[in-house]
């Protein structure tokens, strides 16, 4: 328990100090022949920081995390866009879409943050894994979940590999109003980038439009989808 003593001299036989607002603190008196001491203590101690991974583990998983970087969107490859965006090309845009988005009653923004930036992890083992590749979906997820796992065990486990676990779970499962706005987050990154490489490439991306049409969960989703929408039809 932290303790902060405050000493009065006085040739009374007692002094007072007003506590403060606080309700977290209680005191205690003890006399002396000259003064009166109040000793103010917390009611709780402070919490220790939570430890880090060692330098050896983070850079572990930093290393293979670089395949986010170089791994090029599977989508985009097989449609022939010239110079693809990566996995985590895609991640980081979805993370300004959170850290921009307006506040909504609910939601943890900084929770988006760090989901926008953690959900294609498991990516860096198991690559970019899309509908027409032909894998069962339970068979992708399982696949997904063992890399994570292997990816969290790489960093050491403690705190920070569990709240990475945690995230990505909540995400896959959409268990909670931040993974469904990341979801949107997701559709909405896919669409924005569809539309500046129709602009840029001559392309007729429709399919990626029409594959998220009517699957927006959030308000927020939704208005920013139909402002793309708008500008593709205007630039169309």
């Amino acid at each position: 328990m932290s303790r902060l003593v405050f000493t009065f001299t006085t040739i009374t036989t007692k002094t007072f100090l007003l506590p403060p607002s606080s309700p977290s603190f209680h005191f205690r008196f003890f006399k002396s022949s000259s003064a009166s001491r109040i000793c103010k203590m917390a009611s709780s101690s402070s919490s220790s920081p939570s430890p880090s991974p060692s330098p050896s583990s983070a850079i572990d998983f930093l290393t293979l995390c670089h395949s986010l970087k170089s791994t090029k969107r599977a989508g985009w490859v097989k449609r022939d866009i010239a110079g693809p965006e990566s996995i985590a090309d895609h991640m980081y845009r979805m993370g300004l879409m959170a850290l921009i988005a307006s506040d909504a009653p609910g939601v943890n923004r900084d929770k988006c943050i760090k989901m926008a930036i953690v959900h294609d992890i498991a990516e860096a083992i198991v690559g970019d894994i899309t509908p027409s590749d032909g894998v069962p979906k339970v068979e992708k997820n399982r696949r997904e979940k063992e890399a994570i796992d292997h990816m969290c065990k790489l960093l050491g486990g403690g705190p920070r590999a569990e709240e990475i676990h945690e995230l990505w779970m909540e995400y896959e499962e959409n268990s909670t109003t931040e993974a469904k706005v990341v979801k949107d987050f997701d559709k909405i990154e896919m669409i924005l980038q569809a539309l500046e490489y129709e602009n840029e490439q001559n392309k007729d991306l429709e399919e990626f439009f029409q594959s998220t049409a009517g699957k927006f969960q959030t308000d927020l989703g939704k208005a920013w989808a139909s402002e793309i929408a708008s500008r593709r039809k205007q630039q169309g």
